[in-house]
């Protein structure tokens, strides 16, 4: 049975979703998300440092290439184990989301704070994994309370954020396109203070959404056992495939754009690349509009099947013209590429919010984002290796996989959904 919905005004009465009581709401929908993707991103700043300052560590710490992975890998893995405890013990769905948020963002800073005492790669490596699982407490119920304050227009809602956090990752390219000589210190204090602020905008939101998730207390695995809904499942297998792209597509069209002889040949062939990656990766914040639009518009699993599509096209393309098109030809495949491998992203996480038993939405869409996260840790490792081995076609070709495989999931939910209709 559908639940009842409230209607959806931006001050809207006392009954939300699945007929639960509301609180009056004070602040605007769109200030609320606002503040959520400002909150986000300010906290994710602490991940986003290891991509600044990893050049200058390399020197001051003497790190080599395993070093240098392994402090940018530690963040993703201590984000899966916090996502993955997160859904196995319910925390999610008992603890007040801007609660989690707070105090993620406050424990990411200080973690990230911690690395100005350390003096090598053996005290470095716990502190960025424990800040990788208090970001977990950010991004997760982050996008569970965006969901509470838009219910059609949840695809362009959580887009913003998700769109945030794309020029968050694109903006290291730009400062390195600048030559960005800022030492890492400075970089680490003022991305540590950021992440604190995030964790402290997060409480200027007023009131609660008019569209609530119910509250439980802990339960072991109610986050795990969502897998069991088939719809949440295909969403899962959807983002796996995104997100075996996305990641390695953000760091290494850099490299891939300077390899391109054109482009190598320039006396300024890295701060030239580095400006063009972050445009590459920048264009996605629009392509992240440009997907919510299409998933309001047209359904979840279609605008997704849209972008998966074209972002492994454009890989695929790129295997097969680098070497012989022209560069502008090239680059323009890229930045379109860059548009749509983030365009889906975030219709992954809201089919789980409206599929996922409305009791354990978070642990659900933890669960999601552990999945992706594991993911992106075998294609940053296996990615170099097959440039190094044999080829930046063979790399892009292996790369497509990952969206085909989420095409196929998303053909089959798309069906699904149209027969439901």
């Amino acid at each position: 049975m559908t639940p009842p919905i409230a209607n959806d005004s931006t001050t809207g009465g006392h009954v939300g979703l699945y007929g639960l009581p509301t609180s009056s709401v004070t602040s605007r929908p769109i200030t609320a998300v606002a503040l959520i993707a400002l909150s986000t991103l300010l906290s994710m700043s602490a991940w986003f440092s290891a991509t600044f300052v990893v050049p200058q560590l390399k020197d001051d710490w003497g790190l080599g290439a395993g070093g240098t992975s392994a402090l940018t890998i530690a963040v993703q893995l201590g984000f899966v184990v916090g996502a993955l405890v997160s859904a196995a013990t319910g925390v999610v769905d008992a603890i007040p989301t801007r609660t989690l948020i707070s105090v993620g963002g406050l424990g990411a800073g200080l973690c990230n704070a911690g690395l100005l005492i350390c003096d090598g790669l053996a005290s470095a490596l716990p502190l960025r994994v424990a800040t990788g699982m208090f970001l977990a407490a950010v991004y997760p119920p982050a996008v569970k309370e965006v969901s509470t304050w838009f219910l059609r227009g949840r695809g362009k809602a959580l887009s913003v954020m998700i769109g945030a956090l794309t020029l968050g990752s694109a903006l290291p390219h730009l400062v390195r396109a600048t030559g960005g000589g800022v030492d890492w210190r400075l970089v680490i204090g003022t991305t540590s203070v950021l992440a604190i602020a995030g964790g402290l905008v997060v409480l200027l939101i007023r009131g609660s959404g008019p569209y609530p998730f119910p509250r439980r207390p802990f339960s072991l695995g109610g986050g795990l056992r969502s897998i069991r809904n088939r719809d949440v499942a295909l969403a899962n297998v959807g983002y796996v495939g995104h997100m075996w792209e996305l990641y390695a597509m953000w760091a290494f069209v850099g490299s891939f754009i300077v390899a391109l002889p054109a482009v190598a040949s320039r006396s300024d062939a890295e701060s030239f690349g580095a400006l063009l990656a972050f445009i590459c990766i920048g264009v996605g914040a629009a392509g992240c509009l440009l997907g919510g639009v299409m998933g309001d518009r047209w359904g979840r699993p279609r605008a997704a099947l849209i972008s998966l599509v074209c972002s492994g096209g454009s890989a695929l393309l790129l295997a097969g013209t680098y070497t012989t098109a022209p560069l502008g030809l090239v680059l323009g495949v890229c930045a379109f590429w860059g548009f749509w491998v983030i365009a889906d992203s975030a219709q992954f996480s809201a089919m789980v919010a409206e599929s996922a038993d409305p009791d354990y939405v978070g642990g659900a869409i933890s669960l999601q984002l552990a999945l992706g996260y594991i993911t992106t840790m075998v294609t940053l490792a296996v990615i170099p290796q097959l440039v190094d081995h044999f080829s930046w076609r063979t790399a892009l070709m292996v790369l497509a996989v990952g969206p085909a495989v989420g095409a196929v999931a998303m053909v089959v939910a798309d069906r699904a959904r149209s027969a439901r209709a």
